[in-house]
């Protein structure tokens, strides 16, 4: 059995859960999420102390429905975090004369190619700039947030040489030494 897939998800009372025909719906005040897991896992809801509590449990005895059961968990888990809490990835843009500006809900990077670059983010997905260098992604769903940050960071990601690019907040470059001159 999964030690993760075993533990209970407890809800404040603030959010609610459905669980239909393997459709999790979890509303909260952020906003709501939906996931379809898979037909081997069973969610069952129990009301314990004005609390709601999820639990997960292995229909059949498989390989792949304890591979399912964890990931499952996890990702209700995420689902209950994104729409209390909600998640946030933050970027940073190193180089001489690299930039960002919002245009309405869209994103305008200039890092060295001899247009802009675009980005028009998902639903739910909300894009910040402070002082044209630092930008901030947030919104409801970890999947979708971690995803558009990867999209932005692989437009120009960090080099080795002088560390231009966009890379994460607190990442780490590992730089290299250049060609040794004569």
């Amino acid at each position: 059995m999964s030690r993760i897939g075993k533990q209970e998800i407890v809800l404040s009372q603030e959010i609610k859960a459905i669980a239909t025909n393997n459709l999790i719906t979890i509303e909260g005040p952020k906003g709501k999420l939906s996931e379809q897991i898979s037909n081997l896992i069973t969610v069952k809801i129990h009301q314990e102390d004005k609390q709601q509590v999820l639990r997960l449990t292995i229909s059949t005895d498989t390989k792949e429905a304890h591979q399912l059961h964890g990931l499952s968990r996890t990702l209700i888990n995420n689902m209950v975090i994104g729409v209390k809490h909600g998640f946030q990835k933050h970027l940073e843009i190193r180089g001489v004369g690299y930039r960002s500006q919002m245009d309405g809900d869209k994103l305008v990077l200039n890092v060295g190619y001899s247009h802009p670059v675009v980005i028009n983010p998902p639903n739910g997905i909300h894009v910040l700039v402070d002082n044209n260098t630092n930008i901030t992604v947030t919104g409801t769903d970890k999947c979708t947030v971690g995803q558009v940050a990867a999209t932005i960071r692989a437009i120009r990601p960090p080099e080795p040489y002088k560390g231009k690019g966009i890379r994460y907040k607190n990442e780490v470059v590992k730089k290299k030494v250049g060609k040794a001159g004569k």
